[in-house]
């Protein structure tokens, strides 16, 4: 089957998250016809058919106005174990209600952004209607292993979709191994589409000062522990070090580590930062920190490879899809803080090295990573999964 101009698509997606809608927004502009089942209540600012919320994993307890993300970490890692054990068991009542907005819609493409929950939701209300789920960061290596029934349903999510996103080649491999077709199209892209170039670019001349950004904020896979013990190892040897941290104003443990380690003076604990703002709080860093111990593609990883600046990563194998050591970034142990100062002061000792990466960078974002091109790909990724 081949679609005429517009389709009717129907997200189910958590809408708060400017990840997800990133990703809607160029078909909405496109000029489809766009629902979307949020599990999260929301109102996003853009033209859509429908929005309904459908709750699931307890959601309905989150409020409207948080971000996703936005507890503190002791709060969100509660929450993703409570979510991980008893998430599952809350799917059927709101699956019935999805499968009858999706009968009602009709759409020609149900797309699921996320395996827990979405995903799952999506199978569970599965009608027949072509269904794509995309899988982001830590879906296989965190939560589809943490349960029994988390195990079950990420098997049952992958035997039921018809077409996979991904944001890295890792993943692909990953889902087949959980149950999706061999037969099944699949697209490798980042989850927000890509980077806006107009937005996401490098400053006139690089940043000669040691300013070392950590953009991950608070969540339960990053070693936030291990990059701010880091820093008092950075100090000993670069004191003018400056060290901004996105999202963590405010964050009880963050303020502990800066008190207890005596780094405030060189530490700067940022508000959350709407993501085309967040350009110019790349432009300002030397460095990039991203120190998880899960992770797909980060947005923030391109974004900052996009602005200049140099990165430095967990090693992990997704990583290493965009990350040459001593080429283009460096990898280091995210739960070792000597690993991860080693790293940023071999960063800011090698400007050659930072210089160069900076090139490549560009070019791998213009080759991999475009908005523009990508989200082209997904339409044709579109259609074929239609078909």
């Amino acid at each position: 089957m081949t679609y005429n101009h517009p389709m009717r698509i129907l997200f189910v997606i958590d809408a708060r998250s400017p990840i997800a809608m990133n990703w809607v927004r160029h078909f909405v502009e496109r000029g489809d016809e766009i629902s979307i089942a949020s599990t999260f209540a929301c109102s996003p600012d853009l033209p859509i058919k429908r929005l309904e919320t459908i709750p699931v994993a307890f959601s309905s307890l989150k409020k409207s106005s948080q971000r996703p993300g936005s507890a503190s970490a002791r709060t969100l890692s509660l929450r993703t174990v409570i979510r991980q054990w008893l998430g599952p068991l809350t799917i059927r009542r709101p699956a019935e209600r999805l499968r009858k907005i999706i009968n009602e819609v009709k759409p020609d493409l149900v797309h699921a952004m996320r395996i827990p929950f979405e995903g799952m939701l999506a199978a569970d209300a599965y009608t027949g209607a072509p269904l794509i789920v995309s899988i982001w960061g830590n879906d296989f290596t965190l939560h589809a292993p943490s349960t029994r029934l988390m195990r079950h349903y990420t098997h049952w999510t992958m035997q039921v979709a018809d077409g996979l996103h991904a944001d890295c080649y890792r993943d692909v491999r990953l889902a087949r191994e959980w149950g999706l077709g061999v037969r099944k199209p699949i697209l490798v892209a980042p989850g927000n589409g890509g980077i806006r170039t107009e937005v996401f670019y490098p400053p006139e001349t690089l940043v000669e000062e040691p300013v070392i950004l950590n953009p991950r904020g608070v969540r339960p896979y990053v070693r936030n522990d291990s990059f701010f013990k880091a820093i008092p190892l950075v100090l000993k040897k670069y004191l003018n070090a400056k060290f901004l941290c996105t999202s963590m104003a405010g964050e009880a443990q963050a303020i502990q580590w800066v008190k207890e380690l005596g780094i405030g003076q060189s530490v700067e604990l940022l508000e959350p930062i709407p993501n085309r703002d967040m350009a110019n709080v790349y432009r300002r860093a030397q460095i990039l920190v991203s120190p998880s111990i899960h992770d797909g593609t980060p947005n923030t990883l391109l974004e900052g490879m996009a602005c200049g600046c140099f990165p430095i990563a967990g090693d992990l194998e997704s990583i290493r899809e965009w990350i040459e050591p001593d080429e283009n970034g460096l990898l280091f142990d995210p739960t070792n803080p000597q690993s991860i100062a080693e790293a940023i002061i071999t960063g800011i000792e090698n400007k050659n090295l930072r210089v160069e990466a900076a090139g490549l960078n560009q070019e791998i974002i213009s080759a991999r990573a475009e908005y523009k091109q990508n989200m082209s790909n997904a339409e044709e990724f579109y259609k074929k999964v239609g078909r």
